[in-house]
């Protein structure tokens, strides 16, 4: 019998200190940098290379644009991901927009987690820097508790993403700007 008292005050006690971390860090808040050998307005357009998503963003299965003028400030676009054979649902709204410069976006899975994302784009040394930040906290006590336990998870899978995009940038070959070339040059001929 003493036992079993000193289990469930071991158990209430952990209890105790799992709800405590939740209230003690409600948020969690990590960035990501990469540098990239290609111009701002290129990295940019790979970026938001809606076909090029799924290269750079893990377990994203699907995107679809569901209010606002896409890729406009007001913007939701509903993802789905999947991992581990289980599907998740992340609705993202665009809240700032400055092109190839920055965009700052809200990220919610319902009653899990809501995410505030940034990322900037500078040019330094005649280098594109991308960085990314991100304040997460989860939905509820119990979940807000769980989120605080993940920063190095969290921090680990944005580098990941960062570093894909990275690649996939540097391996660009895709011309996103031939069309504004060639009517540029139509509308001087006129």
């Amino acid at each position: 019998m003493k036992y079993l008292k000193y289990g469930l005050g071991l158990i209430t006690l952990l209890g105790v200190l799992f709800i405590a971390k939740g209230f003690l860090t409600p948020s969690i808040t990590y960035s990501s940098e990469i540098v990239v050998d290609k111009p701002m307005k290129e990295a940019w357009a790979v970026m938001n290379d809606e076909s090029k998503t799924a290269q750079w963003l893990k377990g994203i299965k699907k995107q679809e644009h569901i209010s606002g003028e896409k890729g406009a400030v007001g913007a939701v676009t509903k993802y789905t991901f999947e991992e581990n054979g289980e599907e998740s649902i992340v609705m993202e709204t665009i809240k700032a927009l400055r092109p190839n410069e920055h965009i700052a976006m809200d990220f919610v899975m319902e009653g899990v987690m809501e995410m505030d994302y940034k990322m900037d784009s500078s040019v330094k040394d005649g280098k594109t820097h991308i960085k990314s930040s991100t304040i997460t906290k989860g939905t509820g006590m119990f979940m807000r508790s769980m989120v605080s336990f993940m920063t190095n998870a969290m921090q680990a899978q944005e580098d990941e993403n960062m570093n894909n995009l990275k690649q996939l940038i540097e391996a660009n070959t895709t011309d996103y700007f031939r069309a504004s070339v060639e009517e540029t040059v139509e509308q001087a001929q006129e």
